[in-house]
Formats: structure tokens, C-alpha cells, sequence
């Protein structure tokens, strides 16, 4: 986890700039939300097929989600970590007090049953009514018996039963791509699963008596996964197979939402699209799905190119300068008014040269 973009302390400076001058989480996010709002295409939505720019409803938000999933994770984990430090601290105190104390007086109890206590023939009235009441005892044992293995046979037949999948070929990549869970991937029988340019997210239906994580067993491997689940004394494999392609483990994490889902994230090793999650499966046709590269994708170095070549565009269309031209009129304006410059005392006049794009080094 220690690999995880979001661990690095290379924005630390600039990140505790905003917060101060912000001045509480809240605002901070504010201006967070505000930046994706009004840089990127993080909320607009498609507006058809052919629209490139953005995401379907309900996409933005997993990402964001997703994001909160892992920090949230890690968080739960160092509590827990905390108090069992703190639980042993406990334990070894209380063990060195025990130690220290002085030893406690032991006291013996003697017990003596009703037969012992009681003389002669009321000893044997007592012996006989005992062994009648045991008959009695073992057929209210045998019905109470009954009646709870009905009781439990009525709570099972009533208990709802996990959502079931349409029939998967009834559905085709168009309707997967209606559904952020999902978007890029399908649906099939035991789960569903979505893809970007670098994440896998799988949704792995489980029963509504699925509540702890204790009853849930994961296994994530760079070339395999495994999920079950335990009821009672029985194991029920939910999903297990060989990967697709090789993931890497230490930026996949897995959470359960109790009695719905287990959440299961996959860090891609290479920036690739799959076309199916498990070997063997059916593939879906990856020419059908949205293959562009989300703005959220791109590093800041091919973000500040991009927003260069957007910039360029719109000079363009306003007949104005370009990057490329406005760097070399800048240097330009130094040697214009220089001295010895036959230009100098008159007005900059940029029109006067032609310069290619290729002429300058960003």
C-alpha cells in the first residue's frame, strides 16, 4: 500500500498551503471539487455515443468513492492495529499486578445433593418422583425440538435470497454501459465488474446474512483470485479463477458492504483494456466500449500538454497568438527596445514575423 499514489508526501507543500489558506476540510474540498469542476471533464456528463468528454451518470461519484474506499480501509486497519497495541499493553499490566498481589485464601466448598440430605424413605420418595420426571423432560425436549427445527425451516424459506441476474445473453455491451457497475466490463452470474484505463472494480453479490468480514474470505494474487463466503460450517465459493492479466496485489484492496456486495478493487499492472476478468469466461467485445483516457488518468506532465494544444485552439479560432508564438514575442520585445536596436522607440509589431510551432522547446 506503501506504493499508493495517494501515500506520497511529493504534494505535501502545496496540499498544506491550501488547507491553511482554506482553513478547514470542508473548504478544502471545496476548492478541490472546484479545480476537477473547472479543469476537467470530471462532472459533465455523455451526452450520446459520440460524445468523448466526460462520463455517464454515476461514474464520477464511484471514482470518488473508490478513492475513499482505500483510505478508509487503511484507516480502519491502523485503529485496529492501535487497539491491539493497546489490549496487550492491558494484558501485560494486568499480568505483573497479578504477580505483585498477595495470593488469595482459598475457600473449598462442599456440596451435598438432596439425596445425601435427606433421611431414609424420604431419600427413596425423592429417588422415584426423579425418575419419573424424566420421560417427561425427554418429550419436551423432543417437541420444543420440533417446533424450533420448523420455526428455522419457516425463517429460511422466508429469508430474501440475493437479486438475480438477467440471463447474460439476453444483454448486450450497450446495456452494460448503462450501468456504472458495469461501465467497460459486464455482468455475470455470481458478480458484476467495471474497468477504467488503470482500476478493475468487481461487485460480488452475497447473502443478506453476510455481515462481518470474519465471514469473508478473499485471496488476491497477481494472476488469480478467490472469494468465499462462510455460513455456519460450510464454505460457499463465490468467484475463483485465473486472471485475465497480472495485477498488482499491493494496490488491491478488498471491503464488504454488509449484506449486499463484496467491493473488490484491482490495480492494473500494465494500461491496457481487459475484455474479461477470469479466464474462460465470456469476453465482452472491446471495440464497443469507451476506450478514451480519462482526464483523471493523465499525469501532469501529458495534462500540461494537453491543456497547451486546448489553449492553442482557441487562439487559433480568435485569429490571437499561440503558445509557441507568445514565448517567442516575449523574447523578441527585450531585443526591441534595446539599445543600438533600429526598432527602438517604436511599437512592437508581431505581425512582422512567422514563426512555426516546431521553432520552440516547451
Amino acid at each position: 500500500m506503501s506504493e499508493y499514489p495517494g501515500m506520497s508526501e511529493m504534494y505535501d507543500h502545496a496540499l498544506l498551503g491550501i488547507l491553511q489558506h482554506g482553513g478547514t476540510i470542508q473548504r478544502f474540498l471545496e476548492i478541490y471539487f472546484g479545480f476537477l469542476y473547472r479543469k476537467t471533464d470530471f462532472f459533465r456528463l455523455l451526452s450520446g455515443p459520440e460524445d468523448k468528454m466526460g462520463f455517464p451518470p454515476g461514474v464520477a461519484e464511484k471514482m470518488v468513492l473508490k478513492v475513499f474506499k482505500v483510505f478508509e480501509h487503511m484507516a480502519v486497519q491502523d485503529h485496529q492495529q492501535r487497539m491491539k497495541e493497546l489490549e496487550e499493553k492491558l494484558r501485560k499490566k494486568l499480568e505483573e499486578e497479578k504477580i505483585s498481589a498477595p495470593p488469595a485464601s482459598e475457600v473449598v466448598e462442599i456440596e451435598t445433593t438432596a439425596e445425601e440430605a435427606l433421611p431414609g424413605s424420604d431419600a427413596a420418595e425423592l429417588l422415584q418422583d426423579k425418575q419419573q420426571e424424566v420421560p417427561q423432560q425427554e418429550q419436551a425436549c423432543v417437541e420444543v425440538s420440533g417446533q424450533q427445527s420448523e420455526a428455522n425451516a419457516a425463517t429460511a424459506a422466508a429469508a430474501p435470497q440475493p437479486c438475480s441476474k438477467p440471463p447474460q445473453q439476453s444483454l448486450s455491451q450497450e446495456h452494460f454501459q448503462g450501468n456504472s457497475d458495469s461501465y467497460n466490463g459486464a455482468i455475470r452470474d455470481n458478480y458484476m465488474w467495471s474497468q477504467d484505463y488503470t482500476d478493475l472494480e468487481i461487485k460480488v453479490s452475497v447473502p443478506k446474512n453476510i455481515v462481518r468480514g470474519r465471514q469473508v474470505s478473499v485471496d488476491i494474487q497477481t494472476s488469480s483470485i478467490r472469494v468465499a463466503v462462510f455460513e455456519g460450517n460450510s464454505e460457499n465459493v463465490l468467484m475463483e479463477g485465473k486472471l485475465m492479466h497480472r495485477i498488482n496485489t499491493e494496490g488491491s484492496l478488498w471491503s464488504l458492504e454488509p449484506g449486499k456486495c463484496i467491493l473488490i478493487n484491482l490495480n492494473k499492472s500494465g494500461e491496457y483494456w481487459w475484455n474479461a476478468i477470469l479466464e474462460g469466461e465470456q469476453a465482452i467485445d472491446i471495440d464497443k466500449i469507451n476506450r478514451e483516457r480519462s482526464m483523471a488518468t493523465v499525469d501532469e506532465e501529458e495534462h500540461a500538454v494537453l491543456d497547451r494544444l486546448t489553449f492553442d485552439y482557441h487562439q487559433k479560432l480568435q485569429g490571437k497568438p499561440q503558445s509557441h508564438e507568445m514565448k517567442v514575442h516575449e523574447m523578441l520585445k527585450k531585443g526591441w527596445d534595446a539599445e543600438g536596436s533600429p526598432f527602438k522607440g517604436q511599437q512592437f509589431d508581431p505581425s512582422m514575423f512567422n514563426i512555426s510551432p516546431g521553432a520552440v522547446q516547451f
